[in-house]
């Protein structure tokens, strides 16, 4: 969470900030930047693929949190600094190419590629975080906050290259130690016994910038599932099952999409554009609640692949693990983001995800595709669930019912 600040006074002009007169906008240069991660996440699909244990999993994940917070963080930072200036989009170029590394090379990170893939994580982290210290010229008040970035990401840099140089069982605990240090970071506000902490109500931010940029990585999530359901039908022979197989995938990704954006995503960004602590939001509902988001949509990616080359066949436990897990961490990461954005939890979601826990063992029993049918229709079962309520919320609303803040009735 990188731009996170302490509260900064009128801007001098020769800093690279962003003008707060109007809102803050997505650039170009952003978009384009997220192309490497279109690479990062397919990559994190073949990398669960190629070990389905529990610690081919736990791999994946660590990779993940990598990858997420080398993003977000960047996020962060273009939401405070202005991309178009030359020194931010230079900073931004670098930060790309490195990110383009780790992506190349995380097949290998835990073999032979892993001092690769750490050495350029540490150099994103630690580079651009120095790059805007050395940026925010002078005493500027939100450099504090920058230098106690740094320091947290110099800490569990240590541990990332560390790892690097260890056997691979070895390296999973140490890069798990690494993950650890860099989730707890945001959450104390970077504390340093020098510095103290930042509290959430000095971290100005333009919510919608953020919102918006959390919605194109869930949308790059959701595009390599197409992907990834499109190559796998296209490179087999198409037998009488495949197609139902293909459509069945095709709308389990439709479900996410409807479950994410139909509704939800627009009354997010409002709710933390108005909110007096966007701070508070950005770093709950938008830094960390999206990650199980996304690890879902990537895990169910993987079964996707898994049920699509072989519909027919009895569904075994990868199969069933990677489609109704994946589903279920989307539910509940979707749940707990509306219960940080409007104060109360989606019920559907959470009831959906454990109806999904409790149909493992059936699921087990079926063939790959009606046990995939059955995840289906758990999803749309939610979808259905929500906009009932909805629709009974408005007739309350249009009774003399006031809706809640953001005028959506999604709380």
């Amino acid at each position: 969470m990188a731009t996170a600040g302490d509260a900064v006074s009128a801007e001098p002009p020769d800093q690279p900030l962003r003008r707060r007169e109007t809102e803050v906008e997505v650039t170009y240069v952003e978009l384009f930047f997220d192309l490497v991660y279109v690479l990062a996440v397919t990559q994190l699909t073949d990398l669960l693929l190629g070990d389905l244990s529990p610690a081919g999993g736990a791999k994946t994940l660590i990779l993940l949190f990598a990858l997420w917070w080398a993003w977000v963080d960047t996020a962060w930072v273009t939401n405070w600094f202005d991309p178009d200036r030359p020194s931010v989009r230079t900073m931004l170029v670098a930060v790309m190419l490195l990110s383009l590394v780790m992506a190349s090379v995380l097949p290998e990170a835990y073999h032979h590629d892993g001092i690769w893939f750490a050495a350029a994580y540490v150099a994103v982290q630690v580079g651009r975080t120095a790059a805007v210290v050395l940026l925010l010229r002078g005493a500027h008040r939100l450099r504090r906050n920058f230098v106690r970035i740094l320091v947290w990401r110099s800490v569990s840099g240590v541990f990332w290259l560390l790892g690097a140089f260890l056997p691979s069982g070895a390296r999973i605990v140490c890069w798990g130690v690494a993950v650890v240090i860099d989730l707890t970071a945001a959450a104390v506000g970077f504390y340093l016994p020098t510095l103290g902490s930042a509290n959430t109500d000095q971290w100005r931010i333009s919510g919608g910038h953020l919102a918006e940029r959390c919605q194109l990585f869930v949308m790059i999530a959701l595009g390599e599932s197409i992907l990834v359901i499109g190559a796998d039908f296209g490179g087999l022979r198409i037998r009488p099952l495949n197609a139902p197989a293909l459509a069945v995938a095709f709308f389990a990704t439709v479900a996410f999409w409807w479950i994410y954006f139909d509704r939800t995503a627009d009354a997010a960004s409002e709710a933390i554009s108005n909110s007096g602590d966007p701070g508070r939001l950005g770093r709950s509902a938008f830094t960390y609640y999206h990650v199980p988001m996304v690890a879902g949509i990537i895990v169910t990616a993987a079964g996707d692949e898994l049920m699509i080359s072989d519909p027919g066949v009895r569904a075994g436990g990868a199969v069933v693990a990677t489609i109704y897990g994946g589903a279920a961490l989307f539910l509940v990461g979707h749940g707990l983001f509306k219960r940080s954005i409007f104060g109360r939890y989606g019920g559907a979601r959470f009831t959906g995800a454990a109806v999904l826990l409790i149909l493992v063992p059936l699921g087990m029993r079926m063939p790959a595709l009606g046990a995939y049918l059955l995840a289906l229709t758990v999803l749309v079962g939610v979808i259905v669930a929500e906009e009932s309520r909805l629709r009974r919320r408005q007739r309350r609303a249009g009774a003399g019912e006031h809706p809640n803040a953001t005028g959506w009735n999604l709380g």
